[in-house]
């Protein structure tokens, strides 16, 4: 319908006004912004140093697309504890060495709270060891859960057995499998199968159940896993803009995939808890969901604890270990074609430990040193976990003569911890060597120096279990395999961010040693 004269004259008028209106409300917004950043940085007391945060966005603009390294940088200018400001939240930063160990050992209970993130309540229902805050039942939650997994993969335990078979069953499927992309299509990328392998193992650890490749629960599984991965940076950025989701946007869409994909995984959990507690038998403990049904679902009522708490462990125990191991591995095999010369010695040292009748297993650790540094070595070079899910503390705290008011934001950067130029020599060389002593056994004090899981209150609980799997794992492809190159493709150490650091797309081949696997 057409507008008469006198209504295209009002809209012409409104629309003159509009911009203004428009403009002038921006303006008031950018000032309102700058005067509340004025009044916070002016009127705290002892404030903290950082870098001058914009209206609105704060410093989103200026982390760059490896935020670690930003951190780093920053340190040098601002000192090892810094703040940041990322939409409407103020973050502080702790970097380095000694300041972080102080903060995560010495001030544990401090530094052991997690942020009240809306991304943080949609993981494992509310019940996640991982991502809940620091509370008297989160501490009995965790401590039953440390102690079951103890007992599961202890030295003396058959379950222990159980599990690395489990492990060198799915290395071997590894090793027939790369032979034969490498006869079919000579060069591959190896990160679908390292991930299927991983999957494998935790799916086997928590259910007692291996998957194959094509069953369609299991694809949903790895599906669901790549998804989470490419869709999980939408959770941080609706944490600290939690505007973000109130009006249509990209970013509100992709959170709302987030939510959806934590809530089908578990969905998940529960399913395959439920029929383990359906046949349970406390005789018989099957695997990780039969050992966390004996002990958690058991707990003391004090404690507080439910059947729901039982799934928050298994899935916490599937999520860390699945992207975890698969990107340890993904690396380790990128810097074996990388420097070959470091393939062969490891090569030799296995063939001199194992010798070819057998294949390597977790009781030959003590005797592989130089294999145990390289995965250390690896560890603290890409520094695969960058930064750690965010803490919070729990009260105020003191570090540095800087005051950290309660239930502020913190982020851990591991990665300056394993670059820290005052602990490592030539920290952004790649050397395995640095591990090993003068008598070629493994420095268990350097060693223990690689921060990866974290520390304190918050260390990973399946560390040690992960530990193990890459272990096993790369053992017996270095044992069965001669990883090589594409001569044709340019290696780089560059990687992408998210959830871990990993290689850009890289390609390599795998020929059989003539050993175990393969001799007639």
């Amino acid at each position: 319908m057409a507008l008469s004269e006198s209504e295209f004259g009002i809209l012409k008028e409104w629309r003159g006004h509009i911009q203004p209106v428009l403009m002038g409300s921006f303006v008031f917004l950018c000032c309102l912004e700058a005067w509340l950043w004025v009044r916070n940085h002016t009127w705290k007391k002892n404030k903290l140093p950082g870098p001058f945060a914009w209206p609105i966005v704060g410093n989103a603009m200026q982390l760059g697309q490896m935020p670690h390294i930003t951190f780093a940088n920053l340190a040098k200018r601002y000192g090892s504890v810094y703040q940041i400001k990322l939409g409407s939240t103020y973050i502080v930063v702790l970097n380095g060495d000694s300041l972080i160990r102080k903060a995560l050992l010495k001030h544990s209970v401090e530094f052991a709270g997690r942020p009240n993130f809306v991304s943080f309540q949609s993981v494992s229902g509310g019940t996640s060891i991982t991502f809940r805050s620091y509370s008297t039942q989160w501490k009995a939650h965790r401590k039953i859960a440390q102690a079951t997994i103890h007992a599961f993969s202890n030295a003396n335990s058959k379950t222990k057995k159980s599990f690395e078979k489990h492990i060198a069953d799915e290395a071997e499927e590894l090793v027939e499998s790369f032979i034969r992309k490498s006869s079919s299509h000579q060069y591959f990328n190896p990160s679908h199968e390292l991930t299927v392998a991983a999957a494998n193992i935790i799916c086997a650890l928590c259910f007692g159940k291996r998957y194959g490749h094509e069953d369609q629960e299991f694809r949903m599984l790895l599906g669901n896993v790549n998804r989470f991965s490419e869709v999980v940076g939408a959770g941080s950025l609706v944490d600290v803009m939690p505007w973000l989701q109130s009006f249509p946007n990209p970013m509100r869409t992709a959170f709302q995939s987030f939510k959806e994909l934590n809530r089908d995984f578990f969905t998940f959990v529960k399913e395959k808890v439920m029929e383990h507690r359906q046949s349970y038998d406390p005789e018989v403990t099957r695997d990780m969901s039969d050992a966390f049904i004996g002990v958690i679902d058991q707990a003391d009522k004090e404690t507080g604890l439910t059947e729901a708490h039982t799934e928050g462990a298994v899935s916490d125990l599937i999520g860390a270990g699945l992207d975890t191991v698969s990107t340890a591995l993904n690396w380790m095999l990128l810097l074996l074609v990388k420097y070959p010369s470091i393939q062969r010695k490891l090569q030799e040292q296995i063939d001199k430990v194992v010798g070819r009748e057998r294949l390597p297993s977790v009781e030959d650790k003590a005797d592989l040193a130089v294999l145990e540094a390289f995965i250390y070595e690896t560890m603290r070079f890409t520094s695969f976990i960058p930064v750690t899910i965010p803490h919070s503390t729990t009260s105020d705290v003191s570090i540095e003569g800087l005051n950290i008011p309660k239930d502020t934001v913190v982020f851990i950067n591991q990665w300056s911890v394993n670059h820290d130029p005052e602990k490592w020599l030539d920290p952004h060389i790649f050397n395995p060597w640095r591990f090993l002593d003068e008598n070629g056994a493994l420095d268990k004090d350097l060693s223990n120096s690689v921060m990866i899981f974290s520390i304190g209150r918050r260390r990973c609980i399946g560390d040690q279990i992960a530990k193990v799997e890459v272990f096993v794992i790369l053992a017996i492809l270095i044992h069965q395999l001669a990883f090589e190159k594409d001569s044709s493709q340019e290696l780089t150490l560059d990687c992408s961010y998210g959830l871990t650091l990993k290689p850009f797309d890289y390609k390599i081949s795998a020929k059989p040693r003539g050993s175990v696997l393969n001799s007639p």
